[in-house]
Order: structure tokens, then C-alpha cells, then sequence
């Protein structure tokens, strides 16, 4: 009689990630959410210069055609799809790559040019460069003598 009841075919955390798994999805499916539990996606970096803010989100196997960009007051909402092709006729050892709709809301640290926003995708990091109104960028005032 063995020692231990663990069975090889049988693993509980196998068990518990394909549950996690299949909630994720009826999440997705039925209400469009992504479950708390997933992480922030995608993770974002907020920059600025004198002229601009930026915003770098890691996007990696996003294409352009899925992802649409908004700017509403001082938000930025980024929505898009990241698909991972289905392999039919195979086993999974191992499935951590995940695929789905996503939604993320950033909120802006200051009003931006909404006119004149580009957005560029490059190895996976999407850079969206976002021009400060010209009413708010600093202006040098010059000190006259008498």
C-alpha cells in the first residue's frame, strides 16, 4: 500500500487553474469583464516632456486593426482583442498565454490636445503621444527694464 494518496493523473492545482480558466471566460463572455483576478492589462508607463505626454502599454501580438483609442475629458481608454490562434488537435502541458477583450481606463495627469494624438505600435509597445494644449504648456516671460 502506497505511502501517499497523491495520484500522478490527478492534480489539484491543475484541477483549480482550469477552473479559473472557465470562470475568466464567462466573465468575458456574458457581462464583456475582465475578472479582477487577471491583472491590469495591459500594463501602461505615463511620461511627459515639456511638450507632451506619453503613454507606452505592452501589447505584445495586438494587432493595430484591434485596438481602438479614445480620449474622453481626461482619460485615455484603450480597448482592443488579443487572439491567439486555436490548435486543434493538441494537449496542453502548460497554457499561460491568455487571449480575450480588453478594456483599461487611464486617467490623464493633465488636459491634452485630443486633435492632435497620434498612436504608434512597434515591437509590441504601442506609444501613444498625446500634445499638451498650447494654453497650458509654460510660457518664459521676458523682464523688461525702464
Amino acid at each position: 500500500m502506497p505511502l501517499s494518496w497523491w495520484e500522478p493523473e490527478w492534480d489539484p492545482f491543475r484541477e483549480f487553474e482550469q477552473l479559473r480558466r472557465r470562470m475568466d471566460r464567462l466573465f468575458e463572455e456574458e457581462f464583456g469583464l475582465r475578472p479582477w483576478w487577471t491583472g491590469v492589462y495591459p500594463p501602461v508607463n505615463i511620461s511627459e516632456d515639456h511638450d507632451h505626454l506619453y503613454v507606452r502599454a505592452e501589447l505584445p501580438g495586438v494587432k493595430p486593426e484591434d485596438l481602438d483609442i479614445q480620449i474622453q475629458d481626461r482619460s485615455l481608454i484603450l480597448r482592443g482583442e488579443k487572439k491567439i490562434p486555436v490548435e486543434k488537435g493538441v494537449n496542453y502541458h502548460r497554457r499561460e498565454r491568455e487571449a480575450g477583450y480588453f478594456r483599461r481606463v487611464v486617467r490623464l495627469p493633465r488636459p491634452v490636445d485630443p486633435d492632435r494624438v497620434e498612436a504608434r505600435c512597434q515591437d509590441g509597445i504601442l506609444t501613444i503621444t498625446l500634445p499638451k494644449p498650447e494654453e497650458l504648456k509654460p510660457r518664459k516671460i521676458a523682464v523688461k527694464t525702464a
